[in-house]
């Protein structure tokens, strides 16, 4: 059973990383002084939606019609939160704005993407946390750390993981092998091989049984049982019986499921939406989800026609009407028509 719960979480990883693998990495870095300035083309709202493209080595942004809004100069960039992207000078990162100004100087081994106000970083060993002028907001002291999400940030010391709260507190006291970020009022935890969830006052909501857990989306969350994944409720009561290979998250009202070596799509009675029949398949984003044919990705509605049909190499989930799409080893950009928007 435990294998089986393995494969799951590793897959579910798999699609993690696969979404970030342009220009990207997953965690990146940041503390102290605002300062610098780097040499920016355009001055874009922060209304305008920047993505990270790599020209040659170097790493810039472009704005949503192709052009150069932020130009290469950069190891790693990654995408804009906040208002504020972290990138990658040297082997150091730091924080940029939509002007390209570097509001918080390289000078981190990792960080993450601010959220709620505060960025985790890394110098040394320990990790703490900064806030949007650099300064730091909780002292570096922890053996990992995760993003603040719904108030709360989970936090490793020694080899438990626990929660603290944005000034440092601890909110939830060390005592687990694993936890994982807060996602509609409750977290999944891990006690030995077994997962369960609490809620954020660190009461157990859902007893640490399962063989494998998933987070709650729309609320339901997958979960393992005898070999088999189905999805519970936010009570731990069984709302879709577990007789799928795999299963992912819900989003807009449809979750992908693996049965019999094919993905598809169910709804929240579990009742099949689009039946198993692509090789992979992923969350529906902006109506559309990305699917993979004979190792060619394209696009289908929640009907399963194939909006768009498969032909890329890779692709990206749409956001404001674009995906970022892979042909060869370049990248460009298509609209929901599959219309070249950008080309590669």
């Amino acid at each position: 059973m435990r294998i089986h719960a393995q494969i799951n979480h590793v897959l579910r990883q798999i699609k993690q990383i696969l979404f970030s693998v342009f220009c990207a990495s997953s965690k990146g870095t940041a503390e102290t002084e605002a300062t610098a300035e780097t040499e920016a083309t355009e001055t874009p709202s922060d209304e305008i939606l920047l993505d990270p493209v790599k020209i040659g080595r170097k790493c810039g942004y472009i704005d949503k019609g192709g052009k150069m809004a932020i130009k290469p100069q950069f190891e790693d960039a990654q995408w804009f939160q906040e208002g504020l992207a972290m990138i990658k000078l040297g082997h150091k990162w730091g924080y940029i704005d939509k002007n390209g100004k570097r509001v918080i100087k390289p000078q981190f081994e990792d960080a993450g993407s601010f959220q709620e106000g505060l960025a985790m970083i890394k110098r040394g060993h320990k990790w703490g946390y900064i806030d949007k002028i650099g300064k730091t907001a909780i002292k570096l002291q922890f053996e990992d750390a995760g993003s603040f999400q719904e108030g709360l940030a989970r936090i490793k010391l020694g080899d438990k993981w626990g929660y603290i709260d944005k000034t440092g507190k601890t909110a939830i006291n060390l005592q687990f092998d694993y936890a994982w970020d807060f996602q509609e009022g409750l977290a999944r935890i891990q006690l030995g091989d077994k997962y369960g969830f609490i809620d954020k006052n660190g009461k157990v909501v859902i007893e640490p049984q399962l063989e494998w857990a998933g987070s709650f989306q729309e609320g339901l969350a997958g979960f393992l049982l005898n070999g088999k994944c189905g999805y519970i409720d936010k009570t731990g009561n069984i709302a879709i019986k577990p007789k799928f290979d795999f299963t992912d998250n819900f989003q807009e009202g449809l979750a992908e499921i693996k049965l019999g070596g094919k993905w598809g799509y169910i709804d929240k009675n579990g009742k099949m939406a689009i039946k198993p029949q692509f090789d992979w398949a992923w969350e529906f984003k902006e109506g559309l989800a990305k699917i993979s044919l004979d190792g060619k990705w394209g696009f289908i509605d929640k009907n399963g026609n194939r909006i768009i049909e498969p032909q890329f190499d890779y692709a990206w989930d749409f956001q404001e009407g674009l995906a970022m799409i892979k042909l060869g080893d370049k990248y460009g950009y298509i609209d929901k028509n599959g219309k070249i928007a950008i080309k590669p």
